[in-house]
């Protein structure tokens, strides 16, 4: 008995390994350059992500994994047990962050602000360059500074 409960449990385990995911199967979302929790149900011993210039994955502890989005896209993420099996196989999405991000468009030229109260310029991907640089390089004086 004791043995049937055990592979009813490991069975259960294997059909839903990512609570993360969507209840429908959708992708598993992160915003980019934010990191993202997953507690998962079997320990895992692997992770591959796809492209690892979307997203990157490490295994903080065997049931729990941190995803961290790094530039816009889709891939996938494959997490394999001790033996090689697969626990999950699912797609990731690394989106924009929305709440607190202004879009200011002169022309084609588009620029980004994190509004928070304050709003300060914010370093993404499609904005002007000279913006991006000038944001970029003001970055670097700041950190430089406390050095």
């Amino acid at each position: 008995m004791v043995r049937v409960a055990a592979a009813l449990l490991l069975a259960a385990s294997l059909v839903a390994p990512l609570p993360a995911m969507a209840q429908d199967g959708g992708p598993i979302n992160v915003n980019v350059n934010m990191a993202r929790v997953l507690r998962i149900s079997a320990p895992a011993a692997t992770v591959i992500v796809g492209n690892p210039g979307i997203a990157d994955v490490t295994i903080q502890d065997p049931m729990t994994l941190i995803l961290t989005g790094k530039s816009y896209g889709q891939t996938n993420l494959i997490v394999l047990d001790g033996r090689g099996e697969p626990i999950a196989d699912t797609l990731v999405e690394v989106v924009q962050m929305q709440a607190g991000v202004m879009t200011v468009y002169q022309g084609q030229a588009r620029t980004s602000l994190a509004c928070a109260p304050i709003c300060q310029p914010l370093i993404m991907m499609g904005d002007d360059n000279g913006f991006s640089g000038q944001a970029l390089a003001s970055s670097q004086l700041v950190q430089s500074a406390t050095n």
